[in-house]
């Protein structure tokens, strides 16, 4: 096994209007055992997200319009391989939130087990009293889907926190549009056989509110999951367009 120093881990942040936590978030990212590259992608931000990003020290590369979750992941997963050419082994993926702010220092444990060896992709079960964004109808419908489709159970199927070797990234694209990547990247890879762990840090993002705002993105949450698990469940694409027959 190499050492994390010499192995490298690229963390990879993708980002939207986050120019009040990004730079916090990148500093501390920088703090983890291995991570010698930040790559943040912003994902067409209206705000300051790239230069404050760029101004802590992590490489950015920005989408001129917003492209989801999904395409930002990719786009930042290429702007490593780019950056390994040369290297004798590509850098292990830690894909991060861009609100974790100081918490993204706790994200060690997500690394050591695919370090080791004994897992293609670790998975955040945040420890944190914190409420993460979604959960309720959305997370039930990605868990019971995960579930359906590979027999895994999932604690927190929608968290964003994963660290991947490059063989699983790359055997799991495309991945799935805007937020259903999560669900799609999970079900994909155990299908595949790659090991899957969840790993228990005490990492905490911005909760999601109640308002009109919040309403909307759970509402996205939703259509983006089913939209993944439509295309890996043919029994869910069947229900889905029942239900849009009877809307008409």
């Amino acid at each position: 096994m190499q050492e994390a120093d010499t192995q490298g881990v690229a963390v990879v942040i993708p980002a939207k209007d986050e120019a009040d936590r990004i730079a916090a978030t990148v500093k501390a990212a920088q703090e983890l055992p291995g991570a010698d590259l930040i790559v943040v992608v912003d994902d067409g931000s209206s705000d300051r997200t790239g230069p404050v990003a760029a101004q802590a020290g992590a490489r950015v590369v920005r989408h001129a319009r917003n492209r989801g979750k999904g395409a930002a992941m990719e786009t930042g997963a290429e702007a490593v391989r780019l950056l390994d050419e040369g290297r004798d082994e590509p850098r292990h993926l830690l894909f991060l939130d861009a609100d974790l702010a100081e918490t993204a220092a706790e994200a060690a444990p997500l690394v050591a087990p695919v370090l080791a060896g004994d897992a293609d992709m670790t998975i955040a079960a945040f420890s944190s009293t914190v409420k993460l964004g979604g959960h309720g109808f959305v997370v039930r419908l990605s868990r019971d889907g995960i579930r359906r489709a590979t027999g895994w159970e999932a604690t927190q199927p929608l968290n964003g926190q994963r660290c991947l070797t490059r063989a699983a990234f790359d055997a799991a694209l495309p991945l799935a549009a805007g937020f259903g990547v999560e669900t799609g990247l999970t079900i994909d890879l155990l299908r595949k056989g790659f090991r899957v762990a969840e790993v228990e840090v005490p990492l905490a993002h911005r909760a999601t509110g109640t308002d009109w705002r919040a309403q909307l993105h759970r509402g996205r949450q939703f259509r983006d999951v089913a939209r993944a698990l439509a295309v890996r469940e043919p029994a869910v694409a069947e229900r889905l367009a029942r239900l849009r027959g009877r809307r008409k």
